[in-house]
C-alpha cells in the first residue's frame, strides 16, 4: 500500500481534476494512502521540511506543485519518487505533469478563425510557460492565416488584488483594440477579467469582444458575465497516467520517469464567443442558419436559400471571408458536435450520427477520421481511458 504526499492547490478545477485521474488508478491498483498537503505548508515549511515529514511518515512518493524549487533535489537523493505539476517552467531533472499548451493555443485559435474574425489578441504572462506556450501556438496559428496577435500582461495580475473591476490600464488596452476582436486567455481566471473590464466600460461581449478561456473551470465560467467559453483540457486523464508513472517508479519497475502531457480536448461554446465575426451579412445569415441547424442532415444547398445569391456567388464570398467551402465549414462543425457527443456521452457511434440527423455512419466515421486523425471509437478511447 503506497503512502502519497499530495501537495496541490485542492480549490482548482484544474488540481481537482488530476485528483480524479490519481483516485482512480489508486482504487483500480491500490489502494493507496494519500497525505493532503494544502499548498501553505509550501511555503511555511520549505523543501526541507517537507523532506522531514515524507521520511516520518514513511511516503513512498509525492506528487504536487514544487515551485521549480532547485532543492527538491534533496527529495530526489532520498530517494522518494517525485512528480512535479509544472508551476512557472518545467523541471529538467524529475517528471512534470505538464500540457499540450502549443496546441491548446492553436485550438483556441482555429475556434476563432472559423468563426470570421480578423482582429485577435492574447492575455497571459510570458514567464509561466503554461500562458507563454498557450500564447505561441495561438499566434503561430493566427500568423498562418495571415493576421497578427495584440499581447497584454498587466504587473498586477498575480496578486490578489480587485483591480480589474475598476479603471485601469486593461480597460484601456480593450478600449484601444480593433472591433470586433477575438480575446484568447491562458485561463478561465484571467478570461473573467476580461469579462469584467469589458462590463463596466461598456464594451459589448461577445459583439465587440469576444473571450475564450481555458481549464473549462465551471465555476469560473459560470460566475463570468458573460458566461466563458472555455477549453477543456484532459486533466483527469493526466493524474491516472501520473499514478501510473509514480507506481512504476515506486515499485522500480523504471527508473527514469517522463513528463506526462495533458491534452486538449474541444471548445465548450458559453455566450462570450456565441458570434461569427465578419461584416458580410450574407455570410453571417448563412453561419446563423448552419450553427443552427446543424443537427440536422444540412446540404450546400439549404445554406444557399437563406441568402439572395446564387451558389457559385454564396461559395466564393463564403470561401473569401471564412477561408473554407461551405461544405467544408459544415463537415469540420459537424465532427465537432460529433467529438463533443463521444465524450459526453455512452451513446453508440449509430446513435450519435441519428442525433446529428445522419444515416451513413460510414461516411460520417471516414470524415470524421480524416479530421481527428482516428476513427471515433478510438478518438473516445483516447480521451476517456483512465476515467
Amino acid at each position: 500500500m503506497h503512502k502519497i504526499i499530495l501537495l496541490i492547490d485542492f480549490s482548482e478545477e484544474y488540481s481537482k481534476s488530476l485528483l480524479k485521474g490519481i483516485t482512480k488508478y489508486s482504487r483500480e491498483h491500490g489502494p493507496w494512502v494519500f497525505c493532503r498537503m494544502p499548498l501553505f505548508h509550501r511555503e511555511t515549511m520549505g523543501i526541507d521540511g517537507i523532506l522531514d515529514w515524507a521520511r516520518e511518515w514513511e511516503a513512498d512518493g509525492i506528487v504536487g506543485q514544487l515551485y521549480n524549487d532547485v532543492s527538491v533535489e534533496k527529495i530526489v537523493q532520498a530517494g522518494i519518487p517525485v512528480i512535479a505539476q509544472d508551476f512557472k517552467e518545467r523541471f529538467t531533472d524529475i517528471p512534470n505533469i505538464t500540457g499540450a499548451y502549443r496546441e491548446t493555443g492553436a485550438m483556441g485559435a482555429e475556434y476563432f478563425l472559423k468563426k470570421g474574425f480578423q482582429h485577435f489578441a492574447f492575455y497571459g504572462f510570458s514567464n509561466i510557460v503554461w500562458s507563454r506556450e498557450r500564447a505561441e501556438g495561438f499566434e503561430e496559428r493566427v500568423t498562418r492565416a495571415g493576421y497578427q496577435v495584440t499581447y497584454f500582461e498587466h504587473e498586477k495580475a498575480r496578486s490578489s488584488e480587485l483591480w480589474y473591476y475598476k479603471p485601469s490600464s486593461l480597460s484601456e488596452w480593450l478600449a484601444s483594440l480593433p472591433k470586433p476582436i477575438a480575446i484568447m486567455t491562458c485561463d478561465d481566471r484571467l478570461g473573467q477579467h476580461i469579462t469584467e473590464a469589458c462590463r463596466h466600460s461598456g464594451i459589448r461581449i461577445p459583439e465587440e469582444v469576444a473571450v475564450l478561456g481555458v481549464d473549462n473551470d465551471e465555476m469560473f465560467c459560470e460566475l463570468s458575465d458573460p458566461p466563458l467559453s472555455s477549453i477543456t483540457l484532459d486533466a483527469e486523464k493526466g493524474g491516472y497516467d501520473a499514478a501510473h508513472l509514480l507506481d512504476r517508479l515506486i515499485r522500480k519497475e523504471i527508473t527514469q520517469g517522463y513528463d506526462i502531457v495533458v491534452e486538449p480536448t474541444q471548445v465548450i461554446t458559453r455566450q462570450s464567443t456565441d458570434i461569427y465575426a465578419t461584416p458580410d451579412e450574407y455570410i453571417a445569415v448563412s453561419l446563423k442558419y448552419i450553427h443552427q441547424n446543424i443537427d440536422k442532415n444540412l446540404q450546400v444547398d439549404d445554406v444557399v436559400k437563406q441568402v439572395p445569391l446564387s451558389r457559385r456567388s454564396l461559395e466564393m464570398r463564403f470561401q473569401q471571408v471564412i477561408g473554407y467551402p461551405i461544405y467544408k465549414y459544415i463537415q469540420n462543425l459537424r465532427i465537432e458536435k460529433f467529438s463533443k457527443k463521444l465524450l459526453e456521452t455512452d451513446q453508440a457511434v449509430f446513435e450519435i450520427a441519428m442525433d446529428l440527423g445522419l444515416n451513413d455512419t460510414r461516411n460520417i466515421a471516414r470524415q470524421f477520421k480524416q479530421i481527428k486523425g482516428c476513427t471515433p471509437l478510438k478518438y473516445r478511447h483516447r480521451y476517456l481511458a483512465g476515467k
